[in-house]
């Protein structure tokens, strides 16, 4: 179930370069009166092909210390761009090919003129973009190297609990490769930075020069990318955020196969429908009314249009998947390639109604 933070709770979010993720317990310490958890065997096998970003871009004027490494730092470059002296920044990244693919935050790139990736052996290599995300704050960059290097597997992300024990990797304060371990505080958080949160919350230290960086389980999978973190200084306050690898890992191969994301879209405004305190009073052994999303607003001429639906219509399934959340609407919508078809269960003035509807393809400023 999706989680928003408090709007006090959003006032002091800093979204910071992370290091991600923590691992289970391995083995237990002897001697001890509780058993430990050992990262020792983990950290080696996967530290390998985590990378640290070095970037360089053109930019007038200082940075704020709280904006550095963070998204709100590329808007600030944009501002300037082209107007001033060269300037540094730092991240974190991993290897998910050998042949020398690198996932990494869309903000650690930035408006970057020159990315150099370092791996944990001191080898460098210029990276070239292959394409980036603002929605979901991914990037992809190629590196060529002379043979195959080490790579790391993605793992599901749905299959993570509250308590597991993650292992995070980076490159905190531009220190180098560094990990942090901690667990799963929290599932489905969203934080406001956009249509598309459902981050992982951790307990695992993360710092400025850490996003991007991988989130690891115990068997070594990416299940997260670090990219943000609640504090009300810019450095670890105990609480992070890293991209659930199910959403990432679409991205990524959209990205790698074309260079962008292409994302389904109907054209409507939308909002929750309330519980049944919020309807009209029904006796005790009446049904409990369906959840859904009300559609508030039909853009003309868009999918929803041509396909009929109005507004008044609550829409409670997606192909048969239930729909409880606007947001899952959005996420289960654009989820699905412009030009499919899906099938719409909804209620229409309390009957229900299947309806057709070919998805088109997600504009740049869209309404829903």
């Amino acid at each position: 179930m999706s989680q928003r933070l408090s709007r006090r709770a959003l006032a002091g979010l800093v979204l910071v370069p992370v290091v991600g993720c923590a691992a289970p317990p391995a083995r237990a310490q002897r001697g001890g009166l509780a058993s430990l958890p050992d990262f020792a065997d983990l950290a080696e096998r996967v530290l390998p092909a985590v990378v640290n970003i070095a970037v360089t871009s053109e930019q007038r004027g200082e940075i704020p210390p709280e904006l550095r490494g963070t998204p709100f730092e590329r808007y600030f470059r944009d501002r300037f761009r082209g107007r001033g002296q060269p300037v540094s920044g730092a991240g974190s990244g991993f290897i998910i090919d050998p042949s020398g693919l690198v996932v990494t935050n869309n903000h650690v790139i930035g408006n970057a003129t020159r990315v150099v990736v370092a791996l944990q052996n001191g080898q460098e290599y210029q990276a070239r973009l292959v394409g980036v995300d603002d929605l979901t704050d991914l990037a992809l960059l190629r590196v060529e190297a002379r043979g195959a290097l080490p790579a790391v597997p993605w793992g599901s992300s749905a299959s993570l609990r509250v308590g597991n024990w993650v292992l995070a990797a980076g490159n905190p304060f531009g220190l180098g490769g560094s990990i942090t371990s901690g667990i799963v505080s929290a599932r489905g958080r969203e934080i406001g930075a956009g249509p598309f949160d459902d981050f992982i919350q951790t307990d695992a230290p993360i710092n400025p020069g850490n996003s991007g960086g991988p989130l690891f389980n115990t068997a070594g999978e990416v299940i997260g990318i670090n990219t943000a973190i609640y504090s009300p200084s810019g450095a670890s306050a105990g609480i992070g955020f890293a991209v659930p690898s199910d959403l990432a890992r679409g991205v990524i191969d959209q990205l790698r196969s074309s260079g962008r994301v292409e994302r389904g879209w109907l054209g409507v405004s939308v909002q929750d429908v309330g519980g049944p305190e919020d309807g009209p009073r029904r006796g005790p052994a009446a049904p409990a009314a369906p959840r859904g999303v009300l559609v508030a607003g039909v853009e003309r001429g868009s999918p929803a249009a041509r396909a009929g639906l109005r507004p008044g219509d609550q829409v409670v399934a997606i192909n048969g998947d239930k729909v409880e959340t606007s947001r899952a609407l959005v996420r289960g919508i654009a989820a699905i390639a412009p030009g499919q078809t899906v099938r719409l269960s909804i209620l229409r003035e309390g009957r229900p109604s299947e309806l057709p509807v070919q998805v088109g393809r997600r504009p740049a400023q869209p309404q829903g």
